[in-house]
């Protein structure tokens, strides 16, 4: 875990743990159709890519069933059989780690719940109303998010938000406050109540890029703020690269997040993630340099 977070960030605190850093959240999706190739996994692979996220740095694992974008369709009963088994195998073999489940669906929530599971990462804003209720009810934390009213698994089109870019930005903000207080007003720990801006949801490239540069905004609301940036078609279409060409774009995006305050990275490069976070925290004053012997010896 990392060290060091910029001055007045809220908390971060999942099943009453304190995390004391900027930390990265792994990518592990157990999709064969995931939109980057490199993050599909079998029940096999995925247990290795936990083990190697822990390995690497990662503080949390999110485990997903289900594509975001359009394919065939993923039955309650499917999405289970993927991930639920995965969330007993990394709660018994990684016992350090938090383990997130990414899911709109309240029955897949509370599957997970039994096994163990610390985080719902609700990525389609409350479309299920029951899921925030399975969170408070089992003790977990929860992703407030952000989509423009899209339905789960829908691409945007044309999406307006008011005049001039900071329509999208007001919309979010009154979407995840009221998201919020409803998971707060639930009984989840407001340290546990995790903002998501959720770029590309419901969003254009424009909108996606205003987001990130108002970070601030978001961390001003009072609860820790996700950001889940990782080779996202946003980051490929300002650099015109596709999806196994955006590490870089998705480590600048991180870097300026970080320096803003946010607390949680979802990636699929944990390594690198994990590097950028402790460079910025070093820059920022707030983590030591590992070695600091240059002109010194």
């Amino acid at each position: 875990m990392l060290t060091g977070v910029p001055a007045g960030a809220p908390p971060l605190r999942l099943r009453g743990r304190e995390l004391a850093g900027p930390v990265v959240m792994a990518v592990v999706n157990r999709t064969p159709d995931s939109f980057y190739a490199a993050a599909r996994y079998d029940e096999d692979g995925a247990r290795e890519a936990v083990a190697r996220a822990a390995d690497e740095g990662a503080a949390i694992v999110d485990l997903g069933g289900v594509r975001a974008g359009r394919g065939p369709e993923v039955s309650v009963a499917d999405e289970v059989a993927r991930i639920v088994p995965l969330v007993a195998h990394v709660r018994a073999a990684h016992p350090d780690l938090l383990v997130s489940v990414d899911t709109w669906r309240a029955e897949v929530a509370a599957a997970a719940a039994d096994e163990g599971a610390d985080l719902v990462n609700d990525t389609w804003a409350g479309h299920d109303e029951r899921l925030v209720a399975v969170a408070a009810q089992r003790g977990l934390g929860v992703v407030v998010s952000h989509t423009g009213g899209a339905a789960p698994r829908t691409d945007p089109f044309r999406v307006q938000y008011g005049e001039g870019l900071d329509g999208v930005l007001d919309d979010v903000v009154a979407t995840l406050t009221a998201g919020a207080a409803r998971a707060v007003g639930l009984g989840i720990d407001p340290a546990s109540v995790l903002l998501d801006p959720t770029h590309d949801f419901g969003k254009n490239t424009w909108h996606s890029l205003h987001l990130l540069r108002r970070t601030e905004a978001l961390v001003a609301l009072g609860h820790p703020v996700l950001m889940a940036l990782s080779r996202k078609d946003f980051v490929g279409e300002t650099l015109g690269l596709p999806v196994d060409e955006r590490l870089e774009g998705t480590l600048a995006a991180t870097a300026v997040a970080a320096w803003l305050g946010a607390r949680v990275f979802r990636a699929h490069d944990v390594a690198a993630t994990r590097r950028v976070l402790e460079m910025v925290a070093s820059v920022r004053g707030e983590r030591a340099p590992a070695v600091a012997v240059r002109g010194l010896a």
